[in-house]
């Protein structure tokens, strides 16, 4: 009898012991905050990509065009035979582009903390580009990693699609910056990047009618529910999305609709009406202020594309 891969075990232990440590933290904490990546389990992942067909939603399909209309472009700058590194995938349709588009591509690195998610992606893939050498890295990029080395000579290219750089408060935005130019080893980064717009614009998208939103932000109780054994009832929250101008960020929270207590492992937290979990923020930039932290983190802006309505951004970041 074979001995069992322990592996994947080890990894589920290590993923949820992080999530149980960070829920724990969150709601100990004044205000009471969960981290954003953990929206990302299956479901969650699932949920996102709804959003993103949602008419509300214009980054995906927006960026979409970009992609599309300048796709030549971009490839030129990253270069032939280069092993792309997506930071949170997501979606098949972005990344193809590129893949259609680059002059034959080494290898394909999709990193994300969805490990399902990731897989299926990964195999999906697989299935419809043989050729191409996909290794998927079951990660948070947001903390120190390591990549595979896909043979001598190897030249690297980051993709960090989605406007998920605005997920990151600005100085951990420039702190996974450096970190993707040091895993980079010198290659350029493709960035997308949500720009500053009217308020009712980013209301709308972060309040769709549909209530997908909704159920994408209270999926993370249903996670805690689900792998912590986390007593949330989450008809008992209310989804809270708004935009705030002076920090040029949408922040989502989830309201308790009353005064209620629940059970996290053991330990009971107690909240008042009205009192709110931060769940996410989204930072929207101008394309100057974006160039400013690109610079800051060690890169040097070189190109940037805008649709012609000026709702998103690619940048092409080159190493200094």
């Amino acid at each position: 009898m074979s001995r069992p891969d322990l592996a994947p075990h080890r990894e589920w232990r290590a993923r949820s012991g992080a999530f149980a440590a960070d829920v724990l933290a969150g709601l100990a904490a004044a205000p009471k905050r969960l981290p954003s990546k953990y929206f990302y389990d299956e479901r969650g992942s699932a949920l996102f990509e709804r959003i993103c067909e949602l008419p509300e939603y214009y980054p995906t399909r927006t960026e979409l065009a970009l992609l599309r209309a300048h796709a030549g472009n971009i490839a030129a700058l990253m270069g032939p035979d280069a092993t792309l590194v997506e930071f949170g995938a997501g979606a098949l349709k972005k990344v193809e582009l590129l893949l259609d588009a680059l002059d034959r591509p080494r290898a394909y690195l999709p990193v994300d903390i969805s490990v399902d998610f990731l897989h299926a992606m990964a195999t999906d893939l697989r299935r419809r580009r043989p050729s191409l050498d996909v290794h998927p890295v079951a990660a948070d990029f947001t903390r120190s990693l390591a990549l595979p080395v896909i043979g001598d000579g190897e030249r690297r290219v980051g993709f960090f699609p989605g406007s998920t750089i605005g997920n990151l408060e600005p100085g951990d935005a420039i702190a996974f910056l450096r970190q993707a130019a040091f895993l980079l080893r010198g290659g350029g980064m493709l960035i997308g990047v949500d720009l500053v717009k009217d308020p009712g614009v980013l209301h709308a998208a972060y309040n769709d009618a549909a209530g997908v939103t909704e159920a994408f932000n209270k999926n993370v109780l249903e996670r805690a529910n689900r792998e912590l054994g986390a007593g949330f009832d989450t008809d008992a929250f209310a989804h809270y999305a708004f935009y705030d101008p002076a920090k040029r960020r949408v922040e989502m929270h989830l309201v308790s609709r009353a005064r209620q207590s629940v059970s996290v492992l053991g330990r009971r937290f107690e909240f008042e009406e009205g009192e709110s979990i931060h769940t996410e923020n989204s930072h929207k930039y101008t394309p100057g202020d974006f160039a400013g932290l690109a610079e800051a983190a060690g890169f040097a802006p070189q190109r940037v594309w805008i649709d012609g309505e000026r709702l998103f951004s690619l940048h092409w970041l080159a190493a200094r």
